[in-house]
């Protein structure tokens, strides 16, 4: 019997996947390719379901002879495995960003003297559109708390953005650019004490009570479904930390950074003129295992913040106090430095990567920021946290539109600084 390649997502079943598959099946037996979620993740969002329960509901679909592997967002390596005799596709590939993977389709068919086969789209149906639309409904903690570890494991940067508010996380959640027939996005986002703190009009100070954090993140755990870090600071006393963890998992937190130092808060940017005290590798790793412990699930994740380079010590300091936070059960860990260079880092990254490859590395390039994300990922790191820059974006901007209206004693001049009521207002949702 002839084969057909057809390639799927899988994560939402409608009218036009039906539709495929039977015309398919009308030429030959259906090998279905399922996309993994490191094939999508590149270019679009995470499937809702996992790649296992998407290929268990394809491989269960009328007409599917064969569910296999796509590990790539080009179908060409799978039909050079398969040597399909025919690959079905819409006609929608014909423009847009699929029209490159169209392109090499029909080059790899024509060696391999097969027929590439396109069908009618399937109008008032698109995966893309539904799952848009399922996202704004919203999402529920375990599935957002399991989503931070299926971003790690499936893309080479995990990209990170600081939100303050409710606002901040709306525009983390929907913003996006196309770059180089890719959809470009925040993954996540980061939860800082500083911006948090400061958005309140109050000074940074580390408080272990997480009543007044809770209040800001859970508007943001409100209206957004992308994972979220939470910087934990020191995370507090051992056994106070262990509560911290429960609490954050319970409310659907991906993971939390706690920082190796002790003493009066200090940000680790600010100035020189303060020695900063290391923890003790000991209590902090008893502070990690504590921690460990207190979690329910699998998916949660706790982060060791190394403060060596920002303290004066040696990158080989860093490395010593990391592998022991490991050994105490850290799923990653944060390597911070005031030096603009990068140097250090960059060395920190690549010593480590090459004795721990499956352990994440997050960077949070403030003041080395002169570096891309693909440097980074090419150096060993995965997450990277972009730390206060909704915060600082917001402020200049508030302040030049309220000296505006003081100058002219009205707020016309003012309206080319503004977003138009009518755009916050769809950008809500409900809001209209």
């Amino acid at each position: 019997m002839k084969k057909v390649y057809v390639g799927l997502r899988g994560d939402i079943i409608h009218p036009g996947i039906i539709n495929i598959i039977s015309e398919a099946s009308k030429y030959g037996e259906v090998i279905a390719g399922v996309l993994t979620d490191k094939a999508i993740a590149e270019y679009r969002k995470l499937p809702l379901l996992t790649f296992e329960q998407r290929k268990d509901i394809i491989y269960n679909l009328k007409g599917v002879s064969q569910v296999v592997e796509q590990n790539d967002w080009s179908y060409v390596p799978n039909l050079y495995k398969y040597k399909p005799d025919y690959i079905i596709h819409g006609d929608d590939w014909k423009s847009g960003s699929l029209s490159k993977v169209r392109e090499d389709v029909y080059k790899a068919m024509k060696e391999l003297g097969g027929e590439v086969i396109e069908i009618s789209y399937t109008q008032g149906f698109s995966s893309s559109v539904m799952v848009n639309e399922m996202n704004k409904i919203g999402t529920t903690p375990e599935k957002r708390l399991a989503s931070l570890r299926r971003l790690i494991n499936s893309k080479s940067i995990v990209r990170i953005l600081e939100a303050h508010s409710g606002l901040s996380g709306l525009i983390i959640e929907n913003i996006s650019v196309t770059k180089d027939d890719k959809e470009v996005f925040f993954d996540g986002i980061w939860s800082s004490s500083l911006t948090d703190s400061t958005s309140k009009g109050k000074p940074d100070i580390e408080v272990v009570d997480l009543t007044t954090r809770l209040q800001d993140l859970t508007n943001i755990l409100e209206c957004t479904t992308k994972p979220i870090i939470y910087d934990g600071d020191t995370g507090g006393k051992a056994e106070h930390f262990a509560y911290t963890v429960k609490t954050l998992e319970r409310n659907g937190i991906s993971a939390v950074i706690i920082e190796d130092k002790v003493g009066l808060k200090k940000n680790s940017l600010f100035g020189t003129e303060v020695k900063q005290e290391l923890a003790d590798v000991e209590d902090f790793c008893h502070k990690i295992h504590l921690g460990k412990q207190a979690q329910v699930t699998s998916d949660f994740m706790i982060i060791a913040r190394l403060e060596s380079l920002i303290a004066g010590y040696s990158v080989d300091d860093a490395l010593e106090r990391a592998k022991h936070y490991i050994e105490a059960g850290a799923d990653g860990v944060m390597i911070h430095s005031k030096e603009k260079t990068g140097q250090d880092i960059k060395e920190f990254c690549q010593r480590f990567h090459s004795i721990y490859k499956d352990v994440p590395i997050v960077l949070v390039p403030t003041t080395y920021n002169q570096f891309r994300e693909e440097e980074f990922a090419e150096w060993g790191a995965k997450i990277i946290i972009y730390a206060n820059h909704m915060l600082r974006a917001a402020y200049p901007a508030m302040q030049k539109v309220a000296e505006t209206i003081l100058m002219n004693s009205r707020s016309l001049e003012a309206d080319s600084m503004c977003m138009p009521i009518k755009e916050i207002l769809e950008l809500i949702p409900g809001g209209k």
